[in-house]
């Protein structure tokens, strides 16, 4: 058995709480992460009164086979899993990979996938690309129409050092609603237009679905459109600019659940990432792992 959790009113998208009836795991997902019960509390009591007062909070139980709504909508999360275990696919999401989607590449590699969120810049996001290209380590950014507007010299960046720009849809919609394939079409074709007409690159037919929530009619609509569906294998509370982990608790965290065939996702926007990402990445390369691209990712099947 699961209990949700849902936070609704003023922060409508800002968490969903998914953990098993005896607590021992909880995934929050608010863009993006998983966090023990513990640290899921303590994120909720750092929301302020002010905001807090206005949130609605939901729960129920269902079965483990059941889906997060009537309407067959999940949210992705992974378990953090620790001595180089591989987190395993939720088994009420197993379907993915019939559907176009991955989350890890092989388990027998160490090899390890950086990807980025990348919705608008505040300054951290360059300092990302700058690490990136002195290690000299591939990424890949899922972009939205607003930083390719407002900051199309950072798509060029990325697409000059060698990066893999992806579509995260054009404004970060919820794509469960959207049940037309020409209504999907059109939005991720929003994108890969702003892209084109502000910073003149090109958008690699990978997808991920914002807030990491999807149906399976939505994944066959955009696996016929020509996309592959990218998760990921670890994420953690790294979103909210105002409450940042600290480097060193950051840094721990990501390195205890660093696991072969690693699909990372990271927010670009956070100052921790910035400043440990260096650190990070020459951990991994003493412990000999390499850094692969998603085309060679969706290649292997995984």
């Amino acid at each position: 058995m699961k209990k949700e959790r849902y936070f609704a009113g003023a922060l409508a998208a800002a968490a969903i709480v998914v953990f098993s009836s005896n607590a021992a795991n909880i995934s929050v997902h608010a863009g993006t992460a998983s966090e023990t019960a513990e640290e899921t509390t303590g994120l909720i009591n750092k929301i302020p009164s002010r905001v807090s007062d206005r949130i609605i909070i939901r729960e129920r139980v269902v079965d483990d086979a059941q889906t997060t709504s009537a309407a067959g909508t999940f949210n992705w999360y992974c378990r953090h899993m620790t001595d180089g275990k591989t987190p395993p696919c939720p088994p009420e999401m197993s379907f993915i990979s019939d559907v176009g989607g991955v989350y890890i590449g092989d388990p027998d590699e160490k090899v390890i996938y950086l990807t980025f969120d990348a919705g608008y810049e505040n300054g951290n996001v360059a300092k990302i690309l700058d690490t990136l290209k002195a290690e000299e380590v591939p990424g890949a950014f899922f972009v939205l129409k607003n930083l390719a507007k407002q900051n199309p010299e950072l798509l060029q960046r990325m697409a000059n050092e060698g990066h893999t720009i992806c579509n995260h849809t054009a404004r970060h919609r919820d794509m469960t609603t959207f049940h037309d394939k020409e209504q999907i079409r059109a939005e991720l074709d929003e994108l890969n237009s702003a892209c084109a007409e502000f910073a003149g690159v090109e958008c690699a037919p990978f997808y991920r679905p914002p807030e990491g929530k999807f149906s399976r009619e939505n994944l066959e609509i955009i696996s016929e459109l020509g996309y592959t569906t990218v998760f990921w294998s670890f994420a953690y509370a790294d979103w909210d600019n105002t409450a940042q982990p600290s480097p060193e608790s950051a840094k721990k965290k990501i390195l205890d659940g660093t696991h072969n065939g690693m699909v990372l996702l990271l927010h670009p926007t956070s100052s921790t990432n910035a400043e440990i990402l260096d650190d990070l990445i020459q951990t991994w390369k003493s412990e000999g792992y390499r850094f692969g691209s998603l085309s060679e990712l969706c290649a292997s099947g995984s």
